[in-house]
């Protein structure tokens, strides 16, 4: 994990909470890997490698799309098949459970996100584990608009990925969508892939706290400072570290961490880079549009805001190129992200407006010190 050090700013209390927490589960995190790693008895038939690449992967579906779209019952589970398409002559098939998961999504889109079970395991690899379980997100609404809001999705998560590594890995496939009913034609969209959380925690040898009466002053201060100037960045109002919305917290046995939680966000179609017609927010924000940045932080020093702003002016670079690379987005969409971001990066690059912009920090920041 890419964490600089810093003198520990959480009080007693949240040490020793997450201290406990690694204590009563270390024999969990110390058989994880023989748990999960692949039974004698039991044969993987192939690896298959999720997260390593970054070319589009394309994936069938196939299941009843009219149940699915009548959204009629939220817990519902709907048998099918997923294939993942390696190349034109290599596939692998799986039998699939499809469950509805998040709640705003659920609510508006007609494709709404899916928790996808395999009746029988992939495997990343040897040493990997299994992969039992997995989220896709689908576009919202079928169209070309919508499916460019899922790249932009996409491409959020490579950007905190140029932050750190402390984060979701994500996978952009070209999702085909077929009835196994016969009732409806096909459908290609866009969707990803997102890592599980047992592969995450393998990954960075974290352990998931299922607990949701944790703050912000609970977390490591460079993490969550880093999340939420991140946030900040890309504008994007609906995370909360209470209650753990669109955010998972892990802990570590690492001594470095001094036994605090470990944040990590997901869902970022909100988000002023992503620019969905329908991210608009809601009243008490402070806010009109999703792309008018709110800071929803905990308050720092000057010193420490200054030091942070840094560390993103130095990756600006990155950042950038994340976006100009990207071969599945159009220049049209790529100039409005960069302009965007401008806004963001012009702030750092002037003294003046770096210190206006850190005094907007310290006022609107959260005292939970």
């Amino acid at each position: 994990m890419n964490i600089r050090s810093e003198p520990k700013t959480a009080d007693a209390t949240c040490c020793l909470f997450f201290c406990l927490v690694a204590f009563f589960l270390l024999p969990v995190v110390s058989t994880y890997g023989q748990n999960d790693t692949i039974d004698q008895n039991e044969s993987p038939g192939r690896y298959v490698s999720l997260f390593e690449d970054d070319d589009i992967l394309d994936v069938s579906l196939s299941f009843d799309v009219a149940r699915f779209l009548k959204k009629e019952d939220r817990d519902q589970s709907i048998e099918g098949t997923m294939t993942f398409h390696l190349s034109a002559t290599d596939s692998i098939d799986r039998k699939v459970t499809v469950r509805y998961r998040g709640q705003s999504r659920f609510e508006r889109c007609r494709y709404p996100p899916a928790r996808i079970t395999f009746k029988k395991p992939l495997y990343e690899a040897p040493d990997t584990g299994r992969i039992k379980k997995i989220k896709l997100v689908n576009q919202c609404q079928g169209g070309s608009v919508y499916g460019d809001y899922v790249i932009k999705e996409y491409l959020v998560y490579k950007l905190y990925n140029v932050l750190t590594d402390t984060c979701y890995r994500a996978r952009l496939v070209r999702l085909n969508i077929n009835d196994s009913e016969r009732k409806r034609r096909s459908i290609t969209q866009y969707g990803i892939l997102l890592e599980p959380e047992e592969m995450l925690e393998q990954r960075l040898n974290l352990l998931e706290v299922k607990a949701k009466n944790v703050s912000m002053r609970h977390m490591y201060p460079k993490m969550i400072d880093r999340i939420a100037i991140f946030h900040y960045m890309v504008s994007n109002w609906d995370w909360s570290v209470a209650g753990q919305h669109n955010i998972r917290v892990f802990t570590s046995l690492d001594p470095g961490l001094g036994g605090m939680g470990v944040p990590v966000p997901y869902d970022f179609d909100l988000t002023g880079v992503v620019n969905a017609e329908y991210a608009i927010p809601p009243p008490g924000k402070g806010i009109e549009t999703n792309r008018d940045r709110l800071y929803l932080g905990i308050c720092r020093t000057r010193e420490i805001y200054q030091e942070e702003l840094m560390a993103f002016l130095d990756k600006k670079d990155e950042f950038y190129s994340v976006i100009n690379d990207s071969p599945y987005l159009g220049k049209a969409e790529k100039r409005d992200i960069i302009s965007f971001m401008d806004q963001f990066f012009y702030r750092l690059e002037k003294p003046r407006s770096l210190e206006s912009l850190i005094d907007y920090l310290l006022v609107n920041c959260r005292d939970l010190q």
